[in-house]
């Protein structure tokens, strides 16, 4: 048997590495970060154990390469779902409505993304982060701006600040209310994207107003 090529070398190690950063998003939504262990991640993976260490520095790095993976495919799903479009302003749209989503759908998952990213590591810059820094900057151009070095910057950190404000333990922002007020900022319509039911001012339409009414409401019982 012939010994492989190197493309076929580097194909197996991108999947390898792909497999254990779907297994960090499967268990640490199901787990919490505490909870779940660098070994069982492997055992998801199906990889041996020492290739975790091999392709990352500790679990923290590990975590955020993996959610950086999934903001990027769920971003780039959404800006190429159909009917495609080149429209800059319907895309910005798309963009911000697929990260409010994600932090509603999977606020475990992303509540301890943001709490690595605020301690001392800060955010790791990993082929995954740049990846997903390379469709949002594309997205700022696409939209119009005049400066994309400077407007890039400020379109990442009002989307953090959106996130973080879903995420809020005791006191979330309706997801619809930051989408009118990234809307406003942007000059984007309402109807573009994929508008929640109601209006700007309706509320969460995801359940986030009645879970934080419930948690007010058994802890004043």
């Amino acid at each position: 048997m012939s010994p492989r090529s190197a493309s076929v070398n580097e194909e197996l190690r991108r999947r390898s590495r792909e497999r254990l950063l779907q297994a960090t998003v499967e268990l640490v939504g199901e787990r919490g970060y505490e909870a779940t262990t660098l070994a069982d991640i492997a055992d998801r993976a199906g990889s041996a154990r020492g290739l975790v260490s091999y392709y990352f520095p500790g679990k923290r790095q590990l975590l955020q390469s993996a959610v950086h993976r999934l903001m990027h495919l769920t971003l780039e799903a959404a800006l190429e779902r159909e009917p495609r479009t080149d429209d800059g302003r319907e895309r910005l749209a798309r963009a911000i409505d697929a990260i409010l989503d994600l932090a509603v759908q999977r606020p475990v998952l992303m509540r301890t993304h943001m709490a690595g990213i605020l301690q001392a590591e800060g955010f790791v810059q990993c082929p995954e982060q740049q990846r997903l820094a390379a469709l949002l900057r594309d997205t700022v151009a696409r939209y119009g701006v005049r400066d994309v070095d400077a407007d890039y910057p400020l379109l990442r950190a009002l989307l953090m600040g959106a996130v973080f404000a879903v995420l809020l333990p005791g006191a979330p922002m309706p997801r619809a209310r930051l989408r009118a007020e990234l809307f406003q900022r942007y000059g984007l319509d309402w109807e573009l994207g994929v508008p929640p039911d109601g209006g700007p001012d309706d509320g969460p339409s995801d359940g986030t107003r009645d879970r934080a009414d419930g948690q007010s409401s058994s802890s004043s019982s």
